[in-house]
């Protein structure tokens, strides 16, 4: 067996909503090792949804050990770490014992829906989206922050005087991995925030005071690919330079060498999450999607816009953990393949509110369309077809904005069903393209972890790298799949309850 090159290869971390990844890959994106922990999920109450921070710390370490040693590497063998993260997702802890004073309140977390709507008017949207490129939701990390600080014995107090830290997911990792000695983020991360001024760059002293944040809490933004220090020595045996930080949807965008404006991906994980590249210049959507950064580097800042589903994958988590209508998502496909149509049955997945474009945080998930027919095949086939449905509503809206892709890449644990990538390739009349690696969030920070330590001379050579494993070409008559689709919209009508 030939010696390995160990230098040229790349440890990445992924974070996620239910596990914790690490993966190592070798310069040509191709897996070496992988190890991954899923974690408990917390619902104090309804559309509550927290997370346990240390667990997540403890699980990413166990990880990323069980990862190199599985690799047959040490870490002195890996030339950078990547750090791909949930976004939104936000926590606070103490700057001197680094132990959180609540837990993680997730990005799914709807419990300051009520905030939110005593703070919108026509006149704050439009100062948000001009400013943030989002929106004023509950699903965004500054009406959190807020909730912890007034909700928390002595909180705010503490934050005021510099005792505390916030971060997402990525600069609470970045804090422990380097013994507390960095406390930052990139900007792909501060732009979900909603105190982040896209255009400027920079934490926004305005937006601060709007959501009664205090500047002291807040992280230092970094570039995409970047300076974040070391891991410590005593984590894993030596050094590794943390190269790049990345949330994951970006991450997913630079694993799928989505780099021209013009081209898409969408990540169906939890959630789906859907990102058309445009360019250096902000394009501000005028059908409630998001503005986002894709990434930074070199200081140079590319856009994207982006719409989120907030419930993909996660519905058929609860077919399976809630109902117990199968065993292993795996058996979804067979189940829904065994039929020809859900005879009408459409489910709406709206567990936490409906995310783009209608970002109703009221709406709730519903059946429909029931019959003593109706088996477990027509509901697991109508929760399959529910991720594509939602995803034609986010392409549409993106096409009235910029121009929309003239086909998509897919990536992501759903993307792995034919059924599934067959069925949204005829939704959107639109080629779907599988890559030969779906895990394009941890290949996306590694990427750019060594496009920061010079493995990589630019983005046009990771692009170079990327491969199809399959296309999906378009089978139906655009007139049948747009009376399912309107099948789809009366369903989503039926569930919402914003105005």
């Amino acid at each position: 067996m030939p010696p390995v090159n160990r230098r040229n290869h790349l440890l990445a971390i992924d974070q996620g909503t239910t596990s914790s990844r690490a993966i190592v890959f070798d310069a040509r994106g191709a897996i070496v090792a992988s190890a991954q922990r899923e974690f408990d999920q917390f619902y104090p109450e309804e559309a509550w949804v927290e997370h346990d921070a240390n667990r997540i710390w403890t699980d990413v370490l166990a990880v990323c050990r069980e990862a190199i040693d599985r690799a047959g590497l040490s870490a002195a063998d890996l030339a950078a770490c990547g750090i791909t993260n949930q976004r939104e997702t936000t926590v606070i802890w103490d700057r001197a014992t680094g132990e959180p004073i609540h837990r993680a309140i997730v990005w799914q977390d709807r419990r300051t829906a009520e905030r939110c709507r005593a703070l919108a008017d026509d006149s704050t949207e439009a100062w948000l989206q001009e400013r943030t490129g989002l929106l004023m939701d509950p699903y965004f990390s500054a009406t959190k922050i807020a909730w912890l600080l007034d909700h928390v014995d002595g909180a705010r107090a503490r934050a005021e005087a510099g005792e505390l830290a916030f971060g997402t997911i990525d600069a609470w990792l970045l804090w422990h991995l380097t013994d507390g000695a960095v406390h930052a983020t990139d900007a792909t991360n501060a732009s979900r925030t909603l105190l982040f001024n896209i255009h400027d760059q920079r934490w926004d002293d305005e937006l601060l005071a709007f959501f009664d944040v205090p500047a002291a809490l807040l992280p230092e933004v970094r570039d995409t690919a970047s300076d974040f220090g070391t891991i410590s020595k005593d984590l894993l045996g030596a050094e590794i330079p943390i190269a790049a930080m990345v949330g994951d949807q970006q991450a997913a965008l630079v694993g799928q060498a989505c780099f021209a404006p013009g081209m898409a991906k969408s990540t169906y994980g939890t959630g789906c999450f859907l990102m058309l590249n445009v360019g250096e210049t902000a394009v501000l959507s005028r059908h409630r999607l998001l503005t986002t950064v894709a990434y930074r580097i070199g200081g140079r800042t590319t856009y994207a816009l982006e719409g989120s589903i907030f419930v993909a994958g996660a519905a058929i988590q609860w077919l399976r953990d809630a109902l117990h209508l199968f065993e292993k998502a795996e058996q979804t496909q067979a189940l829904a393949a065994s039929i020809e149509h859900t005879d009408g049955v459409y489910l709406v997945p709206a567990f936490t509110g409906l995310g783009a474009p209608y970002w109703d945080p009221a709406a709730r998930g519903a059946i429909l369309g029931l019959t003593r027919d109706t088996g477990i095949e027509q509901i697991v086939r109508a929760a399959l077809e529910s991720t594509c449905y939602q995803t034609r509503d986010l392409v549409g809206a993106i096409g009235d904005d910029a121009p929309g892709p003239r086909e998509l890449r897919v990536d992501g644990g759903m993307a792995a069903n034919d059924l599934v990538c067959g069925f949204l390739a005829d939704i959107l009349q639109t080629p779907v393209e599988r890559p030969e690696i779906i895990e394009t969030t941890a290949l996306g920070a590694a990427y750019l972890a060594g496009l920061q330590v010079g493995l990589y001379e630019s983005l046009e050579a990771v692009g170079a790298l990327w491969r199809a494993e399959r296309r999906f070409e378009v089978t139906r008559e655009a007139a049948e799949v747009d009376a399912l689709y309107d099948g789809w919209c009366r369903a989503v009508a039926r569930v919402r309850c914003a105005d």
